[in-house]
This record gives structure tokens, sequence and C-alpha cells, in this order.
């Protein structure tokens, strides 16, 4: 019998955790990690596990494709804990792209529906901005007044601004390239430790992707939404909904506004949250969270050892 434990957060990262041979020691054990795949790459009309396995890691980080790929590997895992457990946690959420992952676990979004739609805003993404034009640095060492006033003395007429505050003291920011080449000039001028351009093609969470947005508004009014049966905290305004048009806007607005992680962790651990389980590839979200709720239980599930470590937490 299914039992859900409000003290207990399941959050799912985005792009930037992915990696060739993820839940490769996963795929060995449980079949659920391929066959979830496979209904993505049925969709897809491409063998994305193939990619996910084997690469290229240039193609792998193609955002058209990481973002399936990323959607997938979190539910694939969230599958499997199902399977091993019956807890399920009162909260989940979703940095970025992984707030369409949230979703699905939450029964507010059918997987296939999802698959097609993510692979959808990678591609209206990457066309909104031409590769080359646009940015994202990571500021570290700042508090988040000091980069929201560094972006708007290094617009200049272009476009740069906070794009993820992550933790305390690490915002990310994006924008048009030479504009955030100036903001991070400016990071180095004012005390900010480090101030890192970021690998990605496609400048995410800033007004560069109004176009992409609307665009995705009219592909979210064709995909079925349901209130989510798991309490989901977005990104764009840390807040819960149910109604299926205001999940619509929230998702909308979220590619051209900020991903506010910090303060939907400290909102769910306000909530009494004191536990949160990253599920899915990699340890990003863990350690961000760490440094934002520091008195709560961190745990990620990537292998069969870290799946086997939240099990026996969790189930006490």
């Amino acid at each position: 019998m299914t039992e859900q434990i409000y003290n207990l957060a399941f959050v799912f990262p985005g792009q930037g955790s992915q990696s060739v041979g993820m839940l490769s020691a996963m795929a060995e054990v449980y079949p659920e990690i391929k066959q979830t795949f496979e209904q993505a790459s049925e969709v897809l009309s491409y063998d994305l596990w193939a990619i996910v396995e084997a690469g290229p890691l240039e193609k792998l980080n193609q955002t058209a494709i990481t973002q399936p790929a990323m959607l997938a590997a979190g539910y694939a895992v969230w599958k499997i804990w199902n399977k091993q457990c019956p807890v399920q946690p009162g909260w989940v959420a979703g940095h970025s792209l992984g707030e369409y992952t949230a979703l699905v676990c939450s029964g507010a979004m059918a997987y296939e529906d999802a698959i097609k739609l993510v692979s959808e805003r990678g591609r209206l993404m990457q066309e909104a901005v031409p590769a080359g034009q646009g940015a994202m640095a990571a500021i570290l060492g700042l508090e988040d007044h000091e980069v929201v006033k560094l972006c708007k003395d290094s617009a200049e007429g272009g476009v740069v601004a906070p794009a993820n505050f992550n933790a305390p003291g690490q915002v990310v920011i994006a924008g048009d390239k030479a504009a955030v080449e100036r903001a991070m000039a400016k990071a180095k001028e004012v005390g900010a430790k480090r101030a890192v351009l970021l690998p990605v093609s496609v400048p995410s969470h800033c007004a560069l992707m109004q176009s992409a947005a609307e665009q995705l508004g009219d592909l979210l009014q064709q995909t079925s939404i349901d209130s989510p049966r798991i309490t989901l905290i977005h990104n764009v305004d840390v807040s819960t909904h149910s109604a299926p048009e205001v999940i619509r806007n929230a998702l909308k607005e979220q590619l051209f506004k900020p991903v506010r992680w910090v303060d939907g962790v400290k909102f769910m651990s306000d909530q009494g949250v004191t536990a949160f389980v990253e599920c899915g590839p990699g340890k990003v979200l863990i350690g961000l969270n760490k440094r934002i709720a520091k008195n709560a239980e961190h745990l990620s599930i990537y292998d069969p050892d870290s799946l086997n470590q939240a099990l026996e937490i969790v189930n006490g």
C-alpha cells in the first residue's frame, strides 16, 4: 500500500547533469531503465539510449537530445523507486527541465507527451538564439542583489539577467554573449570569487527565450495536463498549482524567467521537509541543496548502491 511521507521531497535534475554512460550500472540490474528509454525512442524516432550509452558527448549535449534524455533518466529511476518501495514523497520539484520530470512523476503529464514536449522545447530554445550569440555564466561569491545590479549595469542595451538562483553565493546569469562577458568582468571587479562561462549553446531563463516561450505556449495548449497527485513546487513562482491552465503558464514563463531554486528548497524545508532525494543521474542538486537546507538529510539515486542506501534510510 502506497504511503505518502510529507517530510520527504524528491527533486529532479535538469540539463548539466547528463553524461555518457549515465545509469548504465542501474540498467544492468533494472530493466525499467532501457524500457523507459525505449518508450522515449518510439516517440522521438531515434535510439535515445544508444546516444546516452555510447555518445558522442557532443550529441548528447545538444539541447533537443539532452532534454528528453534527462527526463527519461529521472522517470526511469522514479519507476524503479516505486517498484522497490511503497513510500512516496509529499513534495516534488525539478530544476528547470527537471520540472517536467516532476510533473510526469506527480501524474500531471503523460510520459510520452512530456518526451515530445521537451524535445520540441529544446529545438525552440536552440532556434531562438543562433549558436555563439548567447551565453551563460556562473557567478560565485556574491549576494543575489549584487548579481542583479551588476547585470543591470552591464546590459548596455543588450540582455543579461540572473537565470538560476541555485544556492547562496551561486547565481547563473544568461543573455547576449557580449553582455554576459561584461557582467563577468564587473563581477570580478566587485569581489566575486569566480565568474565562469558555462559550456552551453542556449541562454536559458532570460528575455532572449521570449519567442521560444510563445511557441512553447502553443504546444502546451495541445498537451493534456492534470492536477498533480503530489504537491509540486514550480520554479517560476515557488508555488503549487492544480489548475492545468495555471501550470501551462508557469511552464511557459519558466523559459524566460529565473529558476528560483533556493526559494523553492527553503519553502519545502519551511513546510517540514527533512529529507531531499535527488532522483536521476548526477549529484548537482544534492550539492546545492546541502547549502540551502543544511539540517536536512540529502540523498541521491543514480546507481544500485545509492538506491539501496536511499531505501534503507527512507524505510527506516
